[in-house]
């Protein structure tokens, strides 16, 4: 089942749990409720907003995550389940033991995935894509010639711009960056450990302040689908940045996780989708089939409304 991902923005918002239901109060609007069960993804973009210590209880034991955002509306924090699957310390156990080449092996196969999405999306709006192609056939195991950060070098400028540079810290283009990402994160998370993984443990990502490793290494060929909807909220002339303080703007990221894409052989929403990766990569370190289920294409609607391609000078 598809969960949904809901924002809670309106200030002054409450927030609390009855019979299964989340109650939401808010200033000078009728009293709603949501099941609990359907919830997924959970975002609270207001600083004013209160909160019982059910509401926390009950959308983790049913599996959703929470995210907080701050002043500047980028998401925070976030709480998320651990304990999430019947197996999970064996499969820590195994994921412990999971063998330096299937790491690097399972690295490339994510790198692969994440340089030829990079390249259908500049298919999309510029020129360039062909050269990310080719160089995504190029990766090998472990990604011992940094490709990834070769082929970031080019598809940067060409989607946004010769001077477009990316910092997580800049307003703009990136700030919009900043929050898909963000949110994005959270949901692999959540895909992570429903697996019964550890976060943590990375394939590649091991800074030891990051207590989300594994999260960013499936990130990355997902990450994409936040850049092109990125360079669709820009329209044609790619001037006009909307700014992540607008509830619209917010709603067209979040809506992200509602589109029917390619992962492996199947076509699922990307919020499923996460999970299928999740669980291939789950399979690969934990002695399994090593093939992974990544991404491939862009949304579904659009492949069927996309004009060709234009080619590469």
């Amino acid at each position: 089942m598809l969960r949904k991902t809901v924002e809670f923005s309106t200030p002054g918002t409450r927030l609390s749990v009855a019979h299964r239901q989340l109650v939401i109060q808010r200033p000078d609007l009728p009293k709603a409720t949501l099941p609990i069960e359907d919830l997924g993804v959970v975002i609270v973009d207001d600083v004013r907003a209160t909160y019982t210590q059910a509401v926390f209880l009950e959308l983790l034991e049913a599996g959703a995550i929470v995210l907080v955002t701050g002043r500047d509306h980028l998401p925070i924090g976030m709480m998320l389940p651990l304990d999430a699957h019947h197996a999970q310390a064996e499969r820590h156990r195994a994921q412990v033991q999971a063998s330096e080449p299937i790491r690097k092996q399972a690295w490339q196969a994510i790198v692969r995935a994440k340089i030829s999405q990079q390249a259908m999306v500049l298919a999309q709006f510029s020129k360039g894509h062909k050269r990310l192609a080719a160089m995504a056939g190029k990766v090998r195991s472990g990604d011992p010639d940094n490709l990834e950060a070769q082929a970031a070098q080019r598809y940067w400028p060409l989607l946004f711009g010769q001077g477009f540079r990316r910092d997580r810290e800049a307003e703009g283009v990136n700030a919009l960056l900043n929050y898909g990402y963000a949110v994005l994160r959270a949901a692999v998370a959540r895909a992570i450990v429903a697996t019964g993984l550890i976060p943590s443990l990375g394939v590649h990502h091991r800074h030891r302040n990051n207590p989300f490793c594994l999260a960013d290494d499936l990130l990355e060929p997902y990450r994409p689908y936040v850049d092109w909807r990125v360079r669709l909220l820009l329209g044609s002339s790619g001037c006009s940045v909307p700014s992540v303080s607008e509830r619209e703007t917010r709603a067209a990221l979040l809506s992200l996780l509602n589109e029917t894409i390619r992962v492996g052989q199947r076509r699922e929403p990307l919020l499923l989708a996460l999970h299928t990766s999740a669980a291939s990569l789950c399979r690969a370190l934990t002695g399994g089939d090593r093939s992974l289920s990544l991404p491939v294409g862009l949304p579904l609607q659009l492949d069927l409304e996309a004009t060709e391609p234009r080619d590469d000078p």
